[in-house]
């Protein structure tokens, strides 16, 4: 895929040259976003053979997530409080249904059963449920108490601190586990690099130039993003896709290919610890990072602060999703079938996301 490389300079150039062109503007972006969601996926691999699965994944959700930052970050900028609350929710619906559903959809049919860590998945679908928690209190204060949208915004302000503390905390305990199962298992690293080696029949990557890399490929990937953001609005009203459609779904899927394709691909190398921790370690990154950060930004970069007040669409879809992805990955195991049930949920969702006009609610 290395070729579609040249798709980035051409999408470059007819974002400059051909601004018109909106539909084929997208189509060209969002191709190439796969080479280097495909070196993305390569350099996460090659750390996650050095420092284990969790802290590979952490390190592939911080770069894949880096898009999602930068297009919220402008779009807060212009007071576009519902888009981003729409993309953040959209991609983390995306990241626990769409992308673990066909990571064990493909890993399932080419491995049969696959294993992971059920302890760590538990934590992270854990953390989720916290996320809910914390979306679901502002809306239902507003809900209860009149003229409330006064006291929202201190609240959101609380609430993003301390979903911050937690996901700090979050990150400390990866690192420990992730510590202390290298020290328990010594030679764990060395049979990791063979089985990978087998899998990719190529060399690994140093480390040093794997985070070069990363670096790199998110740089790519943060610029076809904006690109694709400035494109999407246009090419959604010629395709005959509503904004809510698009919020939810399509700018979710565009933002996180980076992780989506990386989570995909370790599956069908029958690394599911991996991809496990990919997708649901991006979500929970953007619940407990990229959400209340952007809520403490919005006093800042806004021209008004973004509360944590999602409309009750968002909220209930989140929360729906949150409970099936805890109970399919509690017990450290997947197959084809789990994937098949996750699939059929963002199906629903999407479906009926389709038919709303818009799901923004709350600012």
């Amino acid at each position: 895929m290395r070729w579609l490389l040249l798709l980035m300079p051409l999408a470059i150039a007819l974002e400059h040259f051909a601004p018109q062109r909106a539909l084929l503007i997208f189509i060209v972006a969002g191709l190439g976003i796969v080479p280097l969601a495909s070196l993305m996926a390569q350099a996460t691999g090659s750390l996650a053979v050095r420092l284990g699965p969790g802290v590979g994944g952490l390190l592939n959700a911080t770069f894949g997530n880096a898009a999602e930052l930068i297009i919220a970050l402008a779009a807060l900028r212009e007071g576009l409080h519902g888009m981003v609350k729409a993309s953040i929710a959209g991609t983390i619906i995306g990241n626990i249904l769409f992308v673990l559903g066909v990571a064990m959809v493909l890993g399932g049919v080419r491995h049969g059963e696959q294993r992971y860590d059920g302890r760590a998945a538990r934590v992270q679908a854990t953390m989720l449920t916290l996320a809910v928690i914390a979306l679901i209190m502002p809306a239902a204060y507003g809900a209860i108490v009149p003229d409330a949208q006064p006291q929202l915004d201190p609240i959101s302000a609380w609430i993003a601190v301390a979903l911050l503390l937690v996901y700090v905390a979050n990150v400390a305990y990866t690192l420990m586990a992730s510590r202390a199962i290298r020290a328990r298992k010594p030679d764990v690293t060395d049979e990791t690099a063979a089985d990978l080696h087998h899998a990719h029949q190529a060399p690994q990557w140093s480390p040093r130039k794997a985070v070069i890399v990363l670096a790199a490929v998110s740089l790519g990937i943060i610029w076809l993003s904006e690109i694709l953001v400035g494109a999407v609005e246009p090419a959604s009203e010629e395709l005959g896709l509503s904004d809510a459609f698009t919020g939810v779904f399509v700018l979710a899927v565009i933002g996180g290919a980076a992780e989506q394709a990386t989570a995909i691909v370790a599956a069908r190398q029958n690394r599911m610890d991996l991809a496990m921790s990919i997708a649901l370690g991006a979500s929970v990154q953007l619940a407990l990072l990229v959400a209340p950060l952007l809520v403490l930004l919005s006093y800042v970069i806004g021209p008004h602060p973004m509360g944590l007040v999602f409309g009750p669409g968002l909220v209930l879809t989140i929360l729906f999703s949150v409970l099936i992805t805890g109970q399919i990955a509690s017990d450290g195991r997947t197959d084809w079938l789990r994937g098949v049930q996750l699939l059929a949920v963002y199906l629903i969702l999407a479906a009926v996301f389709f038919y709303v006009p818009d799901v923004s609610g709350a600012r």
